[in-house]
């Protein structure tokens, strides 16, 4: 009997622990970000993604030109695959993937805003044989059109080296490689090399910085730059 008491004082202690963190990494601590941040100066910030909680996000560094049907094609012929939407199952598969090693190179990324909406397309490109790190950009298409018509989509690119817990918030999250402007010219230098792009431009993004952070509390640096790949018809 003893025993069973034991056993169920700890059962008890172990579900408020559980519980406590739930409420500190999902709830308490993305508040307090989203308030620190809902006063700040955002003017210079309008080319950074943002998490769900209004955290400022990976920066926007690269730009395609193209239909959605023009993406999807470029990305393939790169070898970049098209990665899952966020649900329970593609959860449990992309955990296992990174418990197990085992490969998922359609794994869901986490979602970003940008300008308010979460991205319409995601991309990755695995490295090793599970999800734990991979390249990936999230892309948003834009109300701008381009001269011949099609549209200007904005993205973020950046290396996926791990899986930890949020230095901001302690939830569990993917954390990126500090050099952001080497997986977008990565990009495009895959794009490139499938034959897939007409020509390049750059613009300017969120200008030059050796101190970002992102929402997960990853420290990162950039020349600040966007380049924009427009593809061929």
């Amino acid at each position: 009997m003893k025993r069973k008491r034991l056993l169920r004082r700890s059962a008890k202690w172990f579900a408020l622990a559980c519980g406590a963190y739930l409420g500190l990494a999902y709830f308490a601590a993305p508040e307090f970000w989203t308030l620190r941040d809902r006063h700040a100066d955002t003017s210079a910030m309008e080319m950074v993604t943002r998490t769900p909680q209004g955290i400022a996000g990976d920066p926007i560094n690269v730009g395609l030109v193209g239909t959605r049907t023009e993406i999807m094609r470029a990305f393939a012929l790169a070898h970049w695959d098209t990665a899952d939407a966020v649900t329970l199952k593609t959860a449990v598969e992309i955990g296992e993937s990174v418990l197990f090693d085992r490969p998922y190179p359609d794994a869901p990324v986490s979602q970003l805003l940008y300008e308010g909406r979460a991205q319409d397309l995601a991309f990755e490109k695995p490295v090793g044989d599970s999800a734990d790190q991979r390249h990936h950009v999230r892309l948003w298409q834009t109300p701008e059109l381009q001269d011949d018509g099609r549209p200007l989509w904005l993205g973020a690119a950046s290396f996926d080296r791990g899986v930890g817990v949020s230095h901001d918030t302690g939830a569990i999250t993917h954390h990126i490689g500090p050099d952001v402007d080497a997986e977008r010219d990565l990009l495009m230098r895959d794009l490139l090399e499938a034959s897939v792009l007409a020509s390049t431009r750059e613009i300017k993004g969120i200008g030059a910085t050796s101190s970002g952070r992102n929402g997960g509390g990853d420290a990162y640096f950039t020349d600040g730059k966007v380049i924009v790949g427009t593809l061929k018809p």
